[in-house]
């Protein structure tokens, strides 16, 4: 595990079951994908991997020459049901506010698509002042590493491992669908028990530079 950094610099988001529940709304248009195609698809399955691309997801259950498909089939289920089923977590706006209010950028990094990234924000009432979209693993990494940011929060062991290849500071909420467990052992620098607790842990975190 590495060590926290100091507070400066910009602070990363993922977005699924980080900023926003969209549990209700993936898993929706996976049913609906799997009704249209009628290949079977286990949603419990695909709730125990939330957090990867669409496209990695997508390879799970379809064989090669039908997956460019499924993946725009999937995109326009989605934008069909994210609107009713999208919602903030408890504590998001004002870990985004935390951010801001200490003259940093929140910045939005996420493997979902722009195309359902920004729809997903706008539902949620949420913005980030910058957003990276379709990116997993080492390509956040790469992301986090090239603007200099200070730490990263996120819900899964891919998104612990960004942070520590990347040198930032590795925040886990378990809000998704990995425990506190699987997060620490992924590199977490430091657990939160939802983005209720950011705001006084980051203003630890300032506190130290």
């Amino acid at each position: 595990m590495h060590r926290e950094r100091h507070g400066t610099g910009p602070v990363g988001f993922d977005l699924d079951m980080t900023l926003i529940d969209s549990r209700r709304a993936i898993l929706a248009s996976w049913a609906a994908l799997a009704a249209e195609t009628g290949v079977p698809v286990d949603l419990a399955e695909v709730d125990r991997r939330l957090g990867a691309k669409l496209e990695d997801e997508i390879a799970q259950w379809f064989p090669a020459n039908q997956r460019d498909a499924a993946v725009a089939t999937y995109r326009r289920h989605y934008l069909t049901v994210a609107a009713g089923l999208t919602t903030a977590l408890p504590g998001a706006r004002a870990a985004l506010a935390a951010v801001r209010q200490a003259g940093e950028a929140a910045v939005i990094i996420t493997a979902k698509h722009v195309s359902s990234a920004s729809p997903s924000l706008a539902v949620a009432g949420l913005s980030g002042d910058d957003l990276f979209t379709n990116v997993h693993g080492a390509e956040k990494a790469a992301v986090l590493a090239r603007i200099g940011a200070a730490a990263y929060v996120g819900d899964t062991p891919a998104d612990m491992e960004a942070a520590t290849a990347a040198g930032v500071t590795a925040v886990a909420v378990p809000t998704g669908s990995f425990p506190a467990g699987d997060l620490r052992a992924a590199g977490a620098d430091v657990v939160l028990g939802s983005l209720h607790e950011f705001p006084p842990w980051y203003a630890r975190l300032r506190g130290r530079r």
